[in-house]
């Protein structure tokens, strides 16, 4: 707890208050909730939700409204003026609020008993390896391993420093690199054709997951080194089917939080189709909001809504087609590609909205993409050829692991003691020698 309280105010000390005021308010609401019968239960749940979330949107969507409502205001001659609030957002501040949410709706639904000791909750919430950029853990996880004795334990220490290097692998060597490219592009996208723009798109599809998988590898390897284990919150999602299959696999401690607090509540599945098209629309219009505060994720998040929705209209077309394919090894590896490409095209269109500071900034860059095409900007040449063959080395290895290929390949975890001290040794020196060391902040820590 300590080490938590201590690593948090490395950001802005004066914020862990923030953090105080958000963990006694869900600590109290839990114990309420289990205690309470009828509807009083759910009184306390609305409660704790509406405290905990004004926080999160007078730091984080208070000037978004403003601005929409002084805009509107304009529009219609009306008198309406609020100053704009020059706050720094905390670091973290959704992650670790939507993690209390969870723990007082669990409390809510029976799932889970109410903590009554506050240093145990508090450290649910506070847990440093995952708490600014999660994984977003549910209570029943975690919260029986803050009661557990971790001794030290060999095991546990090597897969934790196997994970913390691949995680920095991703980042440093891959995600900031690829970083110095799509930078230069996207922040001068009027001098830039669409050819450039298309590139450092796709640069910036993998730049996003090595960086916030990347995260997610040290979070999970620093809370393994101490005997905790953490969920899994990557699975090779550019390898995915189709775009249902590719949100099984990103960020999934927050596609099963939306999935359990949002869309099955609002009727998930068993309801009219209009009515389930609807709700998968609204869930990722959220899930959008929740990465910020911008009509670019708003309209990112529908997109992606509207992507699953489609091949739910076609899915008589789609099992037909899937059947035809399906009558040789040939025709059946053919349609396995074309589905993992057309999801990484389709995912990669709606990462223009995600990586743009604004809509009309989406808007130009997918025109010139389109109809602008051109000579390609290589940029450092060597800067280029780095990033292009770790990216490939990347790849490689989730192919493999992904396919199945080599029977018994397991990165670093190698049978034969030599291959795989080499495979450490060799990670190291990749680290060391072509890692980017810019203070390059985790793309999420903005959220």
């Amino acid at each position: 707890m300590l080490a938590s309280c201590i690593f948090y105010c490395f950001f802005i000390p004066i914020y862990i208050l923030i953090l105080l005021v958000a963990i006694l308010i869900d600590y109290f609401a839990g114990m309420y909730i289990e205690d309470s019968v009828g509807k009083r239960r759910k009184v306390w749940l609305v409660i704790s939700i509406l405290s905990t979330c004004m926080v999160l949107f007078v730091f984080k969507y208070f000037n978004f409204f403003n601005s929409n409502f002084n805009y509107l205001a304009e529009v219609f001659h009306l008198n309406y003026s609020l100053p704009v609030l020059n706050i720094i957002l905390p670091i973290g501040l959704s992650f670790h609020t939507f993690q209390s949410l969870s723990y007082v709706i669990e409390v809510y639904r029976g799932k889970q008993k109410a903590e009554r000791h506050f240093g145990i909750y508090s450290l649910y919430v506070m847990f440093y390896p995952q708490l600014v950029a999660g994984p977003i853990e549910r209570p029943q996880n975690v919260l029986h391993q803050f009661y557990e004795k971790h001794d030290f334990n060999y095991d546990n220490m090597v897969i934790g420093l196997k994970k913390i290097a691949w995680g920095l692998f991703k980042k440093v060597v891959i995600a900031d690199r690829l970083a110095i490219y799509v930078n230069a592009v996207y922040g001068n996208h009027d001098k830039h054709n669409g050819t450039s723009l298309t590139l450092a798109t796709v640069f910036f599809a993998f730049q996003i997951y090595c960086d916030f998988s990347g995260y997610s590898d040290i979070a999970i390897g620093c809370a393994r080194t101490m005997g905790f284990r953490l969920m899994t919150n990557f699975n090779r999602p550019y390898f995915a089917r189709s775009i249902s299959e590719f949100w099984k696999r990103w960020h999934i401690s927050l596609s099963t939080w939306f999935r359990d607090y949002v869309y099955i509540p609002l009727g998930g599945n068993r309801v009219s189709k209009l009515r389930n098209y609807f709700n998968l629309f609204v869930t990722f219009c959220i899930s959008g909001f929740w990465h910020g505060a911008n009509w670019t994720y708003v309209i990112w998040g529908g997109l992606n809504g509207f992507y699953l929705i489609v091949p739910q209209v076609f899915q008589k077309f789609s099992r037909r087609l899937g059947h035809a394919f399906r009558r040789t090894r040939f025709l059946e590896s053919c349609m396995l590609v074309f589905n993992i490409l057309t999801t990484f095209v389709l995912i990669s269109i709606a990462w223009v909205f995600f990586r743009s500071p604004d809509l009309g900034t989406a808007k130009e860059v997918l025109h010139k993409m389109v109809f602008e095409r051109g000579p390609l900007f290589i940029g450092a040449n060597k800067q280029m050829i780095f990033s292009v063959t770790f990216l490939t080395i990347l790849l490689v290895v989730e192919w493999i692991e992904e396919f199945k290929l080599f029977k018994g390949f397991t990165l670093f975890y190698h049978s034969n003691l030599l291959l795989r001290r080499l495979s450490y040794v060799s990670l190291v020196l990749i680290i060391l020698m072509f890692g980017v060391f810019d203070n390059s902040q985790f793309i999420y820590f903005q959220f």
